[in-house]
């Protein structure tokens, strides 16, 4: 029976802490004003706060034990932090890309560029779609553009170390759709010739994308003219003619999609239901904005899965640390606790007293463990492994104010559990045989 009730107890403790970890701050602000109202207006409360005063006053006599919450505390909320910023920041990279107001069409049922083509029909009839935008001469603004891999030596590496980048055939539409994109750094490609713009991201992850360089892109040598930005995932990628890379990788005059400048976001329904109607083309349609967000989900939410799991594994270890500690600081505190009960404090106030000053400890653990993250990865880049048909992706680590906020819930959480058992303890502590203690 007492192994059924534990095990309850077990399961509604692990109940408690995934509602927490889950609380939205409005609710963690109501818990603490609360629980600071019942502290002032309650004699238990008011207990409460004179045990927990005594307690941390004696903090500089156990600096050692206080040291082992903190830094273990500290340790799991930062890889924590710095495992979720990374998905963050990969996400964010290709939030960044897209747009409201401009659309992207490729064949129906492909995920992503790589895996689709659209033939020549197809490229002369969608951008006579209505809700696309036209310039001053009528002309629609679209952009049929070719994705496909090409393999560059890595900069930094050996020489047989390469690397995936995403190559984009383009025309002149492709800068008048993303007006965000600029050269840099020399000049853009001029139409078909084997000339390259890359990317200031790509230039920094490969070897021989200056400009003036020479790189070979499949059989082909090919000039290195000008470095673009744009402040998105589009910097991880090198750009040529898009007819010279079609020559290049044999695709003839297909294309994997289409890019068009919406005539404004609202139009994108009536885009969306004219393609949809014409029986000449199968094609899948979807903001850019929609598009890039929804490549990033599967990759985010793995990097996401093993940033909790290396967090829980190292929550536990941190947990027992602190449960330890605290068993040594109540035994040591043995007769003043039963001193405290000899004059009328009650079990519930050394409960919530031993469990305060943990969780304090904790808290201050997690600050630390959040400060050193921000400092060391915010803003720190990285890229993305290429294999098969995928280019590497460069991106830079997000220590956004939401995950420093989860990871001061997760502190709290280890305190919870690392006091919590120390705590029942003190409470039950027989109060004339700890008096009899030294």
């Amino acid at each position: 029976m007492k192994f059924l009730i534990n095990l309850g107890l077990l399961l509604l403790l692990a109940v408690v802490l995934v509602v927490w970890v889950a609380l939205p701050w409005p609710g963690v602000l109501a818990l603490v004003l609360l629980f600071a109202a019942w502290l002032a207006a309650t004699r238990r409360g008011r207990q409460t706060a004179s045990v927990t005063g005594v307690g941390v006053s004696t903090l500089r006599q156990r600096l050692g034990s206080s040291a082992v919450i903190m830094i273990g505390t500290a340790g799991v909320v930062g890889v924590l932090v710095a495992l979720l910023a990374m998905g963050e920041g990969y996400a964010e990279t290709l939030r960044k890309t897209g747009s409201a107001d401009t659309a992207i069409v490729m064949r129906g049922g492909s995920a992503s560029e790589v895996m689709s083509v659209l033939d020549r029909d197809s490229i002369v009839v969608i951008p006579q779609a209505p809700g696309i935008a036209r310039d001053a001469k009528g002309d629609p603004l679209a952009s049929p553009e070719l994705v496909v891999a090409a393999n560059l030596p890595v900069r930094g590496g050996g020489p047989d170390d390469e690397g995936s980048v995403q190559l984009r055939g383009v025309g002149d539409r492709a800068w008048e759709v993303r007006p965000n994109l600029k050269i840099v750094a020399g000049r853009k490609f001029e139409t078909g010739r084997r000339e390259l713009v890359v990317g200031k991201s790509a230039q920094q992850q490969f070897a021989g994308l200056d400009v003036g360089k020479t790189v070979k892109l499949g059989s082909q040598e090919w000039s290195v003219v000008g470095v673009f930005a744009s402040g998105d995932a589009l910097e991880s990628e090198i750009w040529g003619d898009a007819d010279t890379v079609a020559s290049t990788y044999r695709r003839g005059s297909s294309r994997a999609s289409v890019t068009v400048k919406l005539a404004d976001p609202k139009a994108f329904d009536t885009l969306k239901a004219a393609l949809a109607a014409d029986p000449r083309l199968k094609v899948d349609v979807d903001t850019t904005l929609h598009y890039f967000s929804k490549q990033s989900e599967g990759t985010a939410k793995v990097i996401r899965a093993i940033g909790i799991t290396v967090g829980m594994i190292m929550a536990i270890g941190a947990a027992f640390g602190a449960l330890n500690c605290m068993y040594a600081a109540v035994a040591a505190r043995a007769r003043e606790i039963a001193t405290l009960r000899a004059i009328g404090f009650g079990g519930l106030p050394v409960v919530i007293a031993v469990m305060l000053e943990t969780m304090l400890l904790a808290l201050a653990g997690g600050v630390l463990g959040g400060l050193v993250a921000w400092l060391l990865f915010n803003g720190y880049s990285a890229s993305t492994l290429a294999a098969g048909s995928v280019g590497k992706l460069s991106f830079q680590f997000v220590v956004s104010p939401q995950l420093l906020w989860d990871g001061l819930k997760w502190a709290l959480a280890i305190g919870f559990v690392g006091g919590l058992f120390p705590a029942v303890r003190a409470a039950r502590l027989p109060v004339a045989s700890a008096l009899r203690e030294l």
